[in-house]
């Protein structure tokens, strides 16, 4: 009759065993399957289309690759000496399919790059977790949510960054200069980075097209409120730099 420290000290014995067996196996595709589930659903919380699934199939298929690495050469004698990184070498290269296909170009704004990296990340955790490095399997998760959670708080904080955008104004009459345009951009800290022009003469209307460096938490109700003060304004719209 085992005795739970015997129960106990075979299953770690078996986790942490360098052949791979049954139990080993199960526990890792376990342990795979949660570490990747926890930053799926980080993702999916940021309303990402590749969510908790995708993440933990992605760290399973890992995991899952890496242990038939290991045991294909364990088990077969012609294969002895053979490489057992060599099949989940592919998954590195592999996974590029997936982290692309998470990429979104729309418009000149590229979205997605964050969710890619995390799924390149997730699939060398799930080797990680296949070659029985558990610690540091769970350290690089929580270093993960520490980087999608912490450090994304810590850019809204500090305001760093700014995105290209090109502010379109339909104006009913010709402008012959954009001075006061300039003030009101710095009013609310735009930086005007070039300036398109088009007049229509005949209808007496001046289309601008302000290319402009805005960060993330502009407001750009306020921000068009004051650009139609300085001009009779017919229109304004917001489009990406790529759209002039």
């Amino acid at each position: 009759m085992w005795s739970p420290a015997d129960i106990w000290n075979y299953v770690y014995a078996s986790a942490t065993s360098v052949e791979v067996n049954t139990l080993q196996a199960i526990f890792k595709l376990g342990l795979s399957l949660i570490l990747g589930s926890v930053v799926g659903f980080e993702r999916k919380r940021k309303g990402q289309m590749a969510g908790v699934r995708t993440f933990a199939l992605i760290s399973m298929g890992a995991t899952l690759a890496m242990l038939i690495s290991i045991y294909v050469p364990q088990e077969y004698m012609g294969l002895k000496n053979g490489d057992p990184g060599r099949i989940a070498a592919q998954v590195i290269s592999g996974i590029g399919f997936l982290g692309a296909g998470a990429i979104i170009q729309m418009k000149g704004s590229v979205r997605g790059l964050t969710t890619a990296a995390g799924i390149w990340m997730v699939s060398t955790i799930g080797l990680a977790v296949g070659v029985g490095m558990y610690v540091l399997s769970v350290v690089a998760t929580l270093l993960i949510l520490f980087i999608l959670v912490q450090l994304e708080r810590f850019e809204h904080k500090v305001d760093i960054g700014s995105e290209s955008r090109i502010i379109r104004l339909k104006i009913n009459s010709i402008v012959e200069s954009i001075t006061e345009y300039r003030t009101a951009l710095r009013r609310h800290r735009v930086h005007l980075s070039n300036v398109y022009v088009e007049y229509d003469y005949s209808e007496g209307i001046t289309r601008l097209n302000l290319i402009v460096l805005v960060k993330e938490n502009t407001d750009y109700i306020k921000l068009f409120a004051d650009l139609r003060l300085v001009n009779p304004t017919i229109a304004i719209s917001l489009a990406n730099q790529v759209s002039i």
